[in-house]
């Protein structure tokens, strides 16, 4: 699954399905086969990075 190329889309996309199916992020990149330190560098370009006690990208 190729995931958005917009960091906010991205963003909006990812905290859904953390709210939504995953547990952490760390399952959430496990399943969707992709890295999660190139998620966080993508999503930190916007100046957002995950707090794992809310599972979300703030």
């Amino acid at each position: 699954m190729a995931l958005p190329k917009d960091p906010f889309i991205l963003l909006s996309y990812i905290n859904t399905q953390l709210r939504d199916h995953y547990k952490d992020l760390t399952e959430l990149c496990k399943i969707l086969e992709i890295s999660e330190q190139d998620l966080k560098n993508r999503l930190n370009i916007i100046h957002y990075e995950y707090i794992p006690e809310l599972n979300q990208f703030r």
